[in-house]
């Protein structure tokens, strides 16, 4: 397979249209961890197949987990291993899937044997050492190379006890969520307590959604204490994954950047997405937003600058910073400091790029504070970032000279997003 060195973007009118992104990422890695625990045969429909969720399709596999994947029907069938994994020995290549990572820690505490998990170099430095404390709490022996606080990890599993766990609820909402998804398999009933703030607290609600989806029984109380309880673990079941809504933002933005209309089919504001509600924010910058139950539509309008808390929807904040280079006034993003621990430090990242292209930013410790210049053409450098090429290639839009480096790395969760987003634009060229 021949690599994309780089996509020159063509400015265009207004963007009207509708698209169907593809299942959501998020959705189908919690449902293929609850599939591979349950038991029986589950059926997962409209996955996503991207790099992330091979990724951990794969590494399940190593586990003993049969599965198999029918790309074309985007169809995955699992037979499950009802809590007991197959192998008591793998070394488990995640490479940079923070889900993958996060959600397999916790799952390989449940087996009976010694297991390694590790990942590509950037994966070696993002923090996992709040969800080793909680493991360890559940009786887990869970170790970081040199108490790294970060992979590789040791897992030296003999089933995992439960009772109670405290853990930090700052960095990444990933670490409760793979606490959770396998909990049901625990000894006795396990109950966590969340000190401190939750980041990302629409990630836990889609955990907790899927979790129940496949039979799982979870007392939560505000999304600051959880009850799993053990009697019954999960029941196999066929369940159908929604369109990305992480996805679907792009789309959205670009009906919002270009005046345009985009109608974004199999979403609605009762998604279990949490970045459905980015349609809100771009209500707030002047744009028009219908959602009929079916599918949501934005259409653009004249835009201005908003100060926005950020924390519930992070995977958006960049698609908010390309809107906002569009908008009269600035653009003040708040509360995010979490997405420095991401594929890259992603409001450096955001800094850097934003500047090549004429804006004035403003880095703070939890955010960016933009206002919009006069916008230049920039080779945009992407970090092997999938959200900060996805994001900026919507600048080009309208704005001549706007060149993506390494665009292929979008396929971490969206292959098809450069053709998707060709065939939306054509009609407007």
């Amino acid at each position: 397979m021949t690599s994309t060195p780089s996509i020159a973007m063509e400015p265009c009118g207004p963007v009207s249209g509708s698209i169907r992104p593809p299942g959501s990422k998020s959705i189908t890695n919690r449902a293929l961890v609850c599939a591979a625990l349950a038991k029986g045969r589950s059926t997962l429909v409209d996955v996503l197949d991207s790099e992330d969720t091979r990724v951990m399709f794969e590494a399940l596999g190593q586990l003993g987990i049969a599965m198999a994947f029918d790309p074309a029907e985007r169809v995955i069938t699992a037979t499950g291993c009802d809590g007991r994994l197959p192998a008591n020995r793998a070394d488990v290549f995640v490479a940079n899937s923070g889900t993958t990572a996060r959600f397999l820690a916790a799952m390989l505490c449940l087996g009976e044997g010694i297991y390694r998990l590790d990942g590509v170099e950037r994966m070696r430095e993002r923090p996992i050492q709040d969800l080793i404390d909680a493991l360890r709490q559940l009786g887990a022996d869970v170790s970081s190379d040199a108490d790294s606080g970060c992979p590789p990890l040791l897992i030296r599993a003999h089933g995992l006890n439960g009772g109670p766990a405290r853990m930090r609820g700052a960095i990444s909402s990933q670490f409760l969520s793979g606490l959770l998804m396998a909990a049901p398999y625990a000894k006795q009933p396990i109950e966590v307590v969340i000190e401190g703030e939750l980041v990302s607290k629409p990630y836990v609600a889609m955990t907790l959604a899927v979790m129940r989806a496949f039979g799982a029984e979870i007392d939560a109380r505000d999304l600051t204490r959880f009850r799993v309880h053990t009697e019954r673990g999960y029941a196999a079941r066929e369940y159908t994954i929604e369109p990305d809504a992480s996805a679907a933002s792009y789309f959205w933005a670009a009906a919002a950047i270009t005046g345009g209309e985009v109608r974004v089919e199999g979403l609605n504001r009762q998604s279990l997405q949490g970045d459905v509600r980015f349609v809100d924010v771009l209500a707030q910058m002047g744009c028009s937003v219908r959602d009929d139950g079916q599918s949501i539509t934005v259409r653009g309008g004249p835009l201005r600058g908003v100060t926005v808390d950020m924390n519930a929807i992070s995977d958006t904040v960049q698609t908010l910073a390309a809107v906002s280079l569009f908008a009269e006034g600035p653009t003040r993003i708040t509360h995010v400091e979490h997405i420095r621990h991401k594929e890259t430090d992603r409001l450096a990242a955001l800094a850097t790029e934003l500047r090549k292209l004429g804006a004035e930013v403003r880095e703070n410790a939890d955010g960016l504070e933009i206002t919009p210049g006069p916008l230049r053409g920039a080779r945009i450098a992407t970090y092997h970032d999938h959200r900060m090429a996805m994001s900026l290639a919507l600048v080009g839009l309208r704005t001549a000279g706007v060149v993506i480096l390494d665009p292929d790395c979008t396929a971490k969760t969206y292959p098809q997003f450069f053709s998707d987003l060709a065939a939306l634009t054509a009609t407007s060229r």
